[in-house]
């Protein structure tokens, strides 16, 4: 049997699509939703209950329909999709589910992006609020940008046979469409969602751009979008949710809103049965039923639960043959799955559908997630917008105004706020409706006395009346804590329906009153949106971008093996032929040791900081003083947090009076760039300073060893490069193999050492320059485990090795890094703590094994005594790095160890396998203490 009209609906019945659904095949057309088409075809079971397993049907016609879960097979698994939300397609195959769906365990071939719009005032909404405030906006000169998440403008003129102005909606509604979208500045965005607000004017919006596609989606095209909107102002036209009343066995298929059943009738050309019943609160079901019997639809009954029904529509229905009973509730459902008869009292009436209409709940979310705070309407039965905010204007039955003159008038007063720097256009006339029903005088009634175990008040989480008289028995109060108990509101429709009359519940449970009771909390977003929306295209390669420096190239026709550091390949070491990693970085180390050696340097952070204020926020920033830096010259700081903690180090340099440059971690770049720009932003606003990152604009080489004055000398002849001319901790420009450069004497591994900074352009000839210059001393690259057993051989710490948040820059002993001569700086207080001048705090040492050939494991505890005792063994620290030294001519590790700094000299033992290592402690710096080296 055929439930479609034979004709009507904005449907193309002139196209056939063929679907799967459940394993059986059916028909539909262009225009249907999965809803629609299976309602046409007399399906209402969709799937079950999560909990119960409880045949769940069809209840509303959008996103706020709670029960009809699918899955989509075809051509992508996609799980948890409303069928009233899923535009219909050929070959389209999907099922329904039992509350949950699965997720496929194929990537998923569409394309995501995401895009920034930035707009004098944004609509959301294209009802007829919403479109009179887009026009009058628009009209007025103003950037305007439309969002709707249906695939046509209208809201809810959609669901009617409205005429305006003597003609049908329709043909309104498409005449201001075009106006707006032939005006300049104007973005309409349909099947647009705006699913968050947030502060300063920032809206997020899903715009599904291919899904209705299926199949013949093009590759080319992302399948959804993330509009990342900007305004100055916004219009909030969201409309207004139908509520539903609850009562025993309120559940099952066949039993919908009957605002639903309207738009399917004259949206989708599709009558929700054959013989139905409805049960209302207020006028507006009254529309419903009169439309239906007009379309064929016997209306056994319609029960009012009013005292007495409004007299005109009465005699409209007694027109039609429609009986209305007044003072009368329905008090339960009968039906093995779908709905076969409704109870009244003590008589049953047999029906095949039961159209329910508790009221309506204006669309908040958006208000309330931009802190707008909201007032219980006694009359309406529902939370309505409290208060003005200075960007927001609300219109139409958002604010609880369900008269269609009102909404219109109040969305062009909208529109001239929001657009009230422009100049004012041609008024927008507003149009006048034939409508015959109103839904503002209405009976606030939450539940019909019954069953308290079968009335369902949240279908999708099988929560019952029942469950939250346990909830308020337990003892609790906030609407808050009962969502949380009862889990009401925390499906995929986050509580369209279910919020109100669980709040309705709870008041009359408790017997306070609403108004003095807070709803719960609005949090994007306001529909589900896919992780692979929000991803957009960061994924694959992308999630994570692989960065390279500008002599990556050199690196890898070199041989060189890569280790990744923050996002970066850096080189790790260069083999050669029967070379393994020990082998490798031996060599490397003695070339750097003996001759010269090179690595790149590029990845380091790099922070350019300007401003009149900027050495005042270096000294702020850092443990020790930046302000006193002379230009030229180069300083190596320590950074901490406000716990005192060290969270990175590097070196400071002085470009000019007002600006320096600013160095990192590899790993810590964008994370200190990011808690300069916190501080800036929120603590010292007042600073007139700049950060900006140039990591990647410049290519550093760091030309290292007792012959590195030599190879740099040979590139660079205009440099005086003598330790007279050229003291180590500053910095020269100069031309490098023919390229602008500026030079530092900086060292990293204690010996004579340059970084030579060029434009990343010039990078690769610069590193190919250098390697030609060098190649009579035996030039050698090397990696980062090189650096690595370099640095540490001097004792110097690397962030996040050597630091775990719990370290101290006096645990390194770097005591001399920490100005006494400041007044503040961050961390400063907390030096004084009782935690952080502990004497047995952990502190950096060296280790040298009594055997020179053992290598002591990274990580590996540390203890006091040779042999270990029951657990609990008291741990001492753990070693932090170890590497063999060619230098050194043995093994060797860094270490914190409780109380380090006295125990040097002592023998201590590390658990290896099943043996304890004798070890002895000694200070950190274990080649060069002299720095003599560091001159050449």
């Amino acid at each position: 049997m055929t439930f479609r009209t034979p004709t009507g609906g904005a449907i193309n019945r002139n196209t056939l699509l063929h679907f799967t659904f459940n394993g059986q095949s059916y028909t539909g057309h262009p225009g249907d939703t999965l809803a629609s088409a299976l309602l046409a075809h007399g399906v209402h079971e969709i799937g079950s209950s999560v909990k119960l397993g409880r045949p769940r049907g069809i209840v509303a016609a959008g996103s706020e329909d709670p029960t009809s879960l699918v899955q989509i097979e075809a051509p992508f698994s996609e799980p948890m999709l409303l069928a009233t939300t899923v535009e219909l397609y050929d070959g389209l195959v999907a099922r329904g589910l039992a509350g949950q769906g699965r997720l496929s365990a194929e990537p998923d071939p569409a394309r995501y992006d995401a895009k920034h719009e930035h707009c004098d005032v944004l609509v959301v909404g294209a009802g007829p609020a919403g479109l009179v405030a887009a026009l009058t906006a628009a009209r007025s000169g103003a950037r305007v940008v439309l969002v709707d998440e249906q695939n046509q403008p209208g809201g809810s003129l959609l669901g009617t046979d409205e005429y305006l102005d003597d003609r049908p909606s329709a043909e309104w509604v498409a005449d201001v469409v075009a106006e707006l979208k032939t005006t300049p500045g104007v973005l309409v965005l349909e099947r647009t969602t705006a699913f968050g607000m947030y502060q300063d004017g920032f809206v997020l919006a899903l715009q599904k751009r291919t899904d209705h596609l299926g199949f013949a989606a093009p590759a080319s095209v992302a399948r959804q979008r993330v509009w990342r909107i900007r305004t100055k102002q916004t219009v909030l036209a969201t409309g207004a949710h139908e509520r539903p009343v609850v009562f025993a066995d309120n559940d099952r298929p066949g039993i919908m809103l009957a605002s639903a059943a309207r738009t399917f009738l004259h949206r989708y050309g599709v009558l929700p049965g054959s013989r139905a019943v409805v049960f209302t609160t207020n006028d507006s079901a009254y529309c419903a039923a009169i439309d239906l019997a007009e379309s064929g639809v016997d209306i056994a009954l319609i029960v009012d639960a009013r005292p007495e029904a409004p007299a005109r529509l009465a005699t409209e229905c007694a027109a039609r043959g429609i009986e209305v009973r007044a003072g009368r509730m329905v008090t339960g459902t009968e039906g093995a799955g779908r709905i076969t008869a409704v109870q009244v009292g003590s008589e049953k009436i047999e029906c095949d559908a039961l159209l329910v209409s508790g009221g309506w709940n204006p669309v908040v979310s958006l208000f309330s997630q931009a802190r707008g705070t909201l007032r219980y309407d006694a009359q309406l039965g529902a939370f309505v917008p409290g208060e003005d905010l200075p960007a927001v204007r609300v219109a139409g039955s958002a604010t609880g105004e369900l008269d269609l003159a009102a909404c219109v008038r109040q969305g062009r007063e909208a529109g001239e706020a929001a657009a009230s720097g422009f100049t004012p256009g041609g008024q927008v006339p507003l149009p006048v409706s034939d409508s015959r029903c109103t839904a503002r005088t209405g009976l606030v009634l939450w539940r019909v006395p019954g069953d308290e175990d079968t009335s369902f008040v949240d279908l999708q989480r099988d929560a019952t009346v029942a469950d939250v008289l346990r909830a308020t028995g337990a003892g609790l109060r906030s609407l808050e804590h009962i969502k949380r108990y009862t889990t009401i509101g925390t499906a995929h429709d986050q509580g369209k329906t279910s919020g109100m009359i669980a709040a309705g519940i709870v008041a009359e449970a408790l017997g306070v009153q609403l108004a003095d009771q807070r709803p719960t909390t609005f949090r994007p977003p306001y529909t589900s949106v896919s992780f692979a929306a929000l991803a957009g295209r960061n994924r694959g390669e992308l999630h994570d971008p692989v960065r390279v420096t500008a002599i990556h190239p050199w690196h890898v026709a070199h041989g060189a093996l890569f280790e990744n550091v923050g996002q970066w390949k850096r080189p790790w070491y260069y083999p050669r032929d029967g070379e393994d990693l020990h082998a490798a970085v031996l060599r490397e180390c003695r070339a750097a040791r003996e001759s010269v050696g090179m690595m790149d340097g590029s990845t380091l952070g790099k922070i350019d900081v300007q401003g009149r204020d900027a050495g005042k926020f270096l000294d702020l920033l850092y443990t020790n003083l930046m302000s006193t830096l002379k230009v030229g010259r180069i300083r190596y700081g320590v950074m901490c947090g406000v716990d005192g903690m060290v969270i990175d180090d590097g070196t400071v340099i002085r470009v000019g009076e007002e600006r320096y440059l600013v160095t990192t971690t590899t790993g810590n770049a964008a994370k200190i760039l990011d808690w300069m720009e916190e501080w800036l932003q929120t603590e010292w606003p007042h600073l007139d300073v700049h950060c900006t990152s140039v990591t990647e604009h410049w290519a550093t080489i760091p030309l290292v060893g007792p012959k590195s004055r030599d190879v740099l000398a040979a590139v660079a002849p205009g440099l005086d490069v003598s330790n007279e001319a050229f003291e180590f901790m500053t910095w020269h420009d100069a031309d490098v193999a023919g390229v602008p450069a500026r030079v530092c004497r900086i060292s990293f591994s204690g010996e004579l050492a340059y970084e030579i900074n060029v434009t990343a352009w010039h990078g690769l000839a610069v590193w190919e320059a250098l390697m030609a210059a060098g190649e009579q001393y035996g030039i050698t690259p090397y990696g980062t485990e090189t650096m690595h057993v370099l640095r540490a051989e001097k004792g110097y710490p690397i962030i996040g090795q050597e630091t775990d948040a719990t370290v101290t820059p006096q645990d390194l002993g770097m005591s001399w890094a920490v100005s006494k001569k400041k007044p503040d700086f961050i961390g400063k207080r907390s030096f004084a703590r009782a935690e952080n001048n502990r004497s047995d705090r952990k502190q950096l040492v060296g280790l040298l094994p009594v055997d020179p050939n053992v290598l002591l494991p990274e990580g590996s505890q540390i203890v006091e005594t040779d042999r270990l005792p029951e657990p609990p063994v008291r741990m001492l620290g753990h070693v932090t790095s170890s590497y063999p030294s060619a230098a050194l001519g043995r093994t060797f590790a860094l270490a914190l160890v409780r109380s380090g700094h006295e125990r040097i000299g002592e023998t201590l033992y590390v658990p290896v396998e099943d043996e304890l290592v004798p070890v002895t402690v000694t200070e950190s710096v274990l080649y060069d203490k002299e720095g003599a080296r560091r001159d050449g």
